[in-house]
């Protein structure tokens, strides 16, 4: 029997990046997975790919969570593992920071990491595990990103009130803080494959191991906090970064 068997699990933003590598881990456990994203084509074809199930949602509207959560408890019942791993970034100094930027950022980041965790609780079972997508730019500084690390500051605050309210129900609430992973987050921003390659190297070079992290190393963290080995971890924040915040 594998670890998830009859387990079913939900990751929003699973069609790329880190939400596909642990759909894909997710999966191979045993778990029934269902995976979301703002875009049908490319969730339809990440469901193929993994052989998982695909549902449209935008994170950054509530009526979309409501909606996902509708359709999700009325086809498998209660969930066991819940991923909020949509996000997005985007760079501008604070002079230069605008309300539009501001709000796109903070109400997918924030306020829908809030409003999907909230509307699902109701909908959890007993004993189930929520993983958060942090960043550890929640807790250091880069000039130009001051939006989204306060969002994940946020995230982090979030956790940690939500792990002491569901407690009682055994549900344990994490997050995960990833440093450089080799996602397509970087050619979404518009970066061509040169600025890309060096953006790597700069990025490997900051990195104590030598490498970026895989997609699939962050599937394997979710997997292990939402394992009965994991069952003493709750409120805690998680880095993953090769040790690039030790410099």
């Amino acid at each position: 029997m594998k670890k998830f068997e009859n387990k079913i699990a939900v990751i929003t933003g699973g069609n790329s990046g880190m939400g596909y590598g642990t759909a894909n881990v997710l999966n191979e456990m045993g778990a029934t997975v269902i995976i979301t994203g703002r875009r049908q084509d490319a969730i339809d074809k990440a469901a193929k790919e993994l052989g998982v199930t695909a549902i449209l949602s935008d994170q950054a509207k509530l009526e979309d969570i409501d909606n996902l959560v509708t359709e999700v408890t009325e086809k498998f019942g209660k969930i066991d593992i819940l991923y909020i791993n949509a996000g997005i970034s985007g760079t501008s100094s604070i002079e230069l920071e605008t309300p539009e930027n501001f709000y796109k950022i903070n109400n997918i980041n924030y306020r829908g990491v809030f409003f999907t965790l909230s509307k699902f609780i109701p909908h959890l079972n007993d004993g189930a595990s929520v993983v958060v997508l942090s960043s550890v730019l929640a807790s250091t500084v880069s000039p130009g990103l001051s939006v989204y690390s306060a969002s994940k500051a946020a995230v982090n605050s979030l956790v940690k009130t939500a792990a002491l309210e569901l407690a009682s129900r055994k549900i344990r609430v994490n997050s995960i803080s990833p440093g450089a992973i080799d996602t397509e987050l970087f050619s979404k921003m518009g970066m061509d494959s040169e600025t890309l390659s060096g953006m790597t190297d700069y990025l490997t070079s900051l990195t104590p191991i030598g490498r970026i992290g895989k997609p699939e190393e962050i599937g394997q963290l979710v997997a292990f906090l939402s394992s009965d080995e994991a069952s003493f971890i709750t409120g805690s924040d998680h880095i993953i970064d090769g040790g690039a915040t030790l410099l």
